[in-house]
């Protein structure tokens, strides 16, 4: 610059904005939450009148430790939900809820109590409960602050939790519709029962890992045949049949042994067998033919003959014994016949081909007795520690798990109990998939014990047969009628498992929790009709008790008196004193939350249900039971899952190898807005990783967000409201902008109805940073810098970005409500003002312009050629900027070049001059493969650089003001 030329800096529009480079999230982030319970934001949004509602009934965290990676995935996404669909005019109410009774939580108490040498069976139970209370409402009140942290809006002040005394009610009542529709039943049948935690569980309460189970082989000797087939089996009867099984705790309670009549089965002669063997030459075993020689080779036999087939009608009419038949010290506990039954659960694809049969320890082998009615043979032989109880010969008191749930001594005494009774003739070790306690991690065991069940076949008789009379018929057709899955393959895992579920196990035998409110009378058998006493005055004073009281009014002395009262002899009843599977507890919530809240949903049913991939078998799987026994359909239009959380390498988090996440580090590190981000940016519906590099790569997209919102801020400091330009006045560029945000409209709406986070978030960025960072903003920065006030450059790109502000800022908002938040304030400050108060605003349908759209299309491409050939010079030091340049542009597609010349390609391309012209290209000019037809020729501009643009012109130095172009000359006019 000259010396008397002047300074021109001051004369531009410089972009002027306090809003940081950096955002400090960690720091200000609570400084917006404190701010949003000032002013209310939530309760605001609930006096927007004329909406309609639109419900997420959460899901409850249980209440128990803190945050995981986990959840802050689950309530991001929920909360991303609830967000998107107000903005989008909807009253979406959130009431957060927690589960609060149950088993962890109990241990948690009787941890404190043997901490201090307090015995839990010498605590009045009353008591007990209050302490699992207190410790529950301390565990919501952390996770509350947690969970608001991460930025998740809700009725936070008053949340729902399965232990406040509303909601004890409602649990009972919900289970005394049961009780009284007639699905309630008491069966004794085996359920998986966990000796640690001392309580049956159900299948959403099971996962499965690798154990190493005894496996055994048994003979069962043959002591006759039925009357009809006695003569015809003559030779077998000195044979045996041989079993296998990895449970050899069973064996003191085999009643049967099964069968299929679609196996070949053989008679086997041991003609040689190796020194230790438990067989001898000459001995016959009835096999399958497919796993005959697998056997004999695990028995050591090294040489054998099949002596003949034996047809499976034959195995049918064969009476056996128990191996521990006739022992002495057995008083003859096991000196009964052990019929063979068939069954087609037994196949020939490992084993020998039959299975030890006990009704009382296993699935299909109670199937198989009930299919009989012989439920008069089940067997009580194992206690809830899993111990032989006393009455058992032999076995008394050994434990099949210890209470930490290692092994015991009962599968190694019942072997070595058959080695001495001859009655074994292999063994070994086998490792596969085993049931286990979701909470404890230990095994479990199938155990026949008196559990309370509702039938999901029984017809329900409430005449809410819309959707089917059984629950399970219901269930069925609400899957598949009434509820929409993302994905869709939660429709598949969850039809799949209520199609083949068995009856629902609503008992556990532990104290904290709503206790199943029924009596039932004493001497009664549980098929009787009169078994249940089945009353809606007593199911209404339970009802009133527990609303005043609590669930602990059922265990307070005279409890059974207060609620028979004088209509029934509390003599003649017992009172029922296990407690509801807490699945009961949240798979009710829909009653106590959606219909009885003023809050709630009019029909008492939820648009989403929202939770991960394994609550196909929990919260959604309880709640579809409940609600079809109580409301006869499901009680959600929408099923939304996300899968799990693993580390960057695709790893199970686990603390033990030192690659977990937690959210409040990553918080410290980031703020909240990176979390969210990172929720926003993957497909939840999979299994999403995470990690210290994931998180960085997040981290650079947020800045590049960020700054493309901040070069908004600083240019919108000028615009007013009578600067705007109507659409129609502005030049096509800016009309190109809003065509696209018409599109960007009807995508993110449509993302976010269809809950895909991720497309709508990768759909702004790339707007953002590509169609604005990168051209539009790029292009007109000389405008908005430059021009004067009143150039219609200027205004209509001041107009448009303030239709982008508005859009862009509602439009992120559900995913960074931090940084929008920090964004829409820097604008309009005020203690009422806040971006999550106001919506989305509608874009208008006529902003679409194909036509304009294509043709800019072609621009943009030719544009492409033009700023690769000039990086070229740039990177050979032949030029600094791009306005230095003035290059010939040869384009072959007349449409194209006449598109070029009908706007001000010099400003699209960022340089001073630019020539355009149909001549063929020489052979020097840059070409680009993607750009066909396109030929570029460098040259420098010609003239002097206007000292306020910078740009290179024949003009400059020819005007009043000294070293100016022609438009800046005006401009300082």
């Amino acid at each position: 610059m000259c010396a008397d030329t002047p300074d021109y800096k001051d004369t531009l529009n410089l972009p002027e904005t306090d809003f940081p480079m950096r955002a400090g999230l960690p720091k200000r982030e609570p400084e917006w939450l404190e701010r949003w319970a000032r002013i209310g934001v939530y309760d605001r949004l609930r006096e927007k009148t004329g909406r309609a509602p639109f419900i997420l009934h959460d899901g409850p965290p249980y209440a128990n430790g803190h945050l995981h990676i986990g959840h802050a995935l689950n309530k991001t996404i929920k909360d991303i939900i609830v967000r998107s669909h107000q903005m989008m005019g909807k009253d979406a109410r959130y009431v957060p809820g927690w589960d609060c009774h149950g088993l962890p939580i109990e241990w948690k108490i009787e941890e404190q109590y043997r901490a201090k040498g307090k015995n839990k069976d010498e605590v009045p139970v009353v008591d007990f409960r209050q302490e699992c209370r207190k410790f529950a409402a301390g565990w919501v009140d952390i996770q509350r602050e947690e969970f608001k942290r991460l930025g998740v809006t809700g009725k936070w002040d008053d949340p729902y939790l399965t232990m406040d005394f509303h909601a004890e009610r409602v649990i009972a009542e919900e289970f005394m519709k049961f009780l009284m529709n007639g699905t309630l039943y008491q069966g004794s049948k085996p359920v998986m029962w966990s000796p640690v935690e001392k309580t049956a569980l159900a299948e959403a309460e099971i996962e499965y890992h690798d154990h190493q189970s005894h496996t055994i082989w048994v003979p069962f000797a043959i002591k006759g045949a039925t009357a009809s087939g006695q003569e015809s089996l003559e030779d077998l009867l000195q044979a045996r049949v041989v079993i296998w099984t990895t449970t050899p705790w069973t064996i003191p309670s085999n009643k049967a042994v099964a069968y299929n009549r679609k196996i070949a089965y053989g008679l086997y002669r041991v003609d040689a067998t190796e020194e230790e063997s438990w067989t001898k030459v000459g001995d016959l075993y009835i096999l399958a033919d497919a796993l005959a020689e697998e056997t004999l080779a695990k028995a050591r036999v090294t040489s054998f003959k099949r002596v003949r087939g034996v047809d499976s009608s034959q195995v049918g009419e064969l009476i056996l014994e128990h191996p521990f038949a006739g022992l002495d010290g057995a008083d003859g506990f096991w000196d009964y016949d052990v019929p063979m039954i068939d069954g087609d659960h037994v196949t020939d694809d490992a084993g020998t081909g039959f299975v030890h049969t006990a009704p009382s320890h296993g699935a299909d082998d109670y199937e198989c007795f009930v299919k009989r009615n012989w439920l008069d043979r089940m067997t009580h032989n194992v206690g809830e520690e899993s111990e032989f109880l006393a009455h058992v010969p032999f076995f008394a008191g050994l434990k099949v798990f210890d209470h930490k749930g290692k092994e015991g001594k009962a599968n190694a005494a019942v072997i070595d109990k058959l080695v001495e009774a001859k009655g074994i003739i292999a063994r070994g070790r086998v490792k596969h998939s085993y049931p286990h306690s979701w909470r404890s991690k230990a095994p479990v065991i199938f155990r026949n014990t008196p559990q309370w069940f509702v039938a999901i076949d029984r017809e329900v008789g409430d005449g809410q047969d819309d959707y089917g009379t059984t629950i399970r018929s219901r269930a069925l057709t609400s899957i598949d009628k009434l509820v929409k899955w993302t994905p869709q393959t939660g429709r598949n895992r969850l039809y799949s498992m209520i199609e083949a579920r068995p009856d629902w196990v609503l008992s556990r035998q532990r104290a904290w929790g709503v206790p199943l409110t029924c009596f039932t009378r004493k001497g009664a058998l549980p098929t009787d009709p009169d078994f249940l006493l089945r009353d809606e005055a007593v199911n209404a004073r339970i009802a009133a008790a527990f609303e005043a009281e609590g669930a602990d009014a059922w265990y307070k002395d005279g409890a059974k008196e207060r609620f028979l009262a004088d209509d029934h002899n509390p003599d003649a009843y017992e009172q029922v004193l296990d407690i509801l599977d807490v699945w009961f507890d949240s798979g009710s919530t829909h009653s106590f939350v959606l219909r009885d809240r003023a809050d709630g949903s009019e029909d008492g049913i939820a648009d989403v249900y929202m939770e991960g991939t394994d609550q196909h078998r929990g919260w959604f799987h309880s709640s579809m039971l409940q609600a079809c026994g109580t409301i006869g359909r499901a009680p959600y239009r929408n099923v939304v899952t996300h899968g799990f959380t693993l580390d960057e390498k695709g790893n199970k988090m686990s603390k033990s190898l030192g690659n977990t996440i937690l959210p409040e580090e990553v918080i410290k590190q980031y703020g909240a807005d990176i979390l969210r981000l990172w929720v926003a940016q993957t497909d939840y519906t999979a299994d999403q990783r995470i990690g210290p590099e994931i998180l960085k790569g997040v981290a650079d997209s947020y800045r590049r967000l960020r700054n493309t919102m901040r070069f908004m801020l600083g240019s919108l400091g000028d615009f007013r409201e009578e600067l705007r330009v109507a659409p129609a006045e502005m030049p096509e560029l800016e009309r190109w902008v809003l065509h696209r945000l018409a599109e960007l409209d009807h995508k993110v709406r449509t993302g976010y109805a269809a809950y895909d986070f991720q497309g709508v978030f990768q759909t702004l960025f790339n707007f953002a940073t590509v169609d604005l960072s990168s051209f539009y903003f790029d292009i007109r920065k000389d405008a908005l810098y430059c021009d004067g006030d009143d150039s219609l450059n200027r205004r209509a790109a001041l107009t448009v970005l303030d239709i982008l502000f508005h859009r862009l800022t509602t439009w992120l908002a559900p995913i960074l409500v931090f940084t929008m938040e920090e964004v829409w304030l820097s604008r309009f400050p005020g203690e009422d003002s806040s971006v999550h108060l106001v919506d989305m605003p509608d874009t208008p349908a006529d902003w679409l312009d194909e036509p304009l759209a294509a043709k800019w299309a072609g621009i943009r491409q030719v544009r492409r050629a033009v700023t690769a050939a000039l990086e070229i010079q740039r990177r050979d030091k032949v030029i600094g900027a791009s306005l230095e340049a003035a290059p010939v542009v040869h384009v072959a597609d007349g449409e194209v070049l006449k598109a070029l010349r009908s706007v001000d390609f010099a400003d699209v391309c960022i340089t001073s001059e630019i020539v355009l012209t149909g001549d063929p290209s020489p052979n020097e000019a840059f070409r680009m493969p993607e750009v066909p037809g396109v030929g570029v020729v460098f040259e420098k501009a010609d003239g002097g650089k206007c000292q306020r643009c910078w740009k290179i012109l024949p003009d400059v130095g020819s005007h009043a003001h000294p070293g100016t172009c022609r438009r800046c000359n005006a401009a300082l006019d």
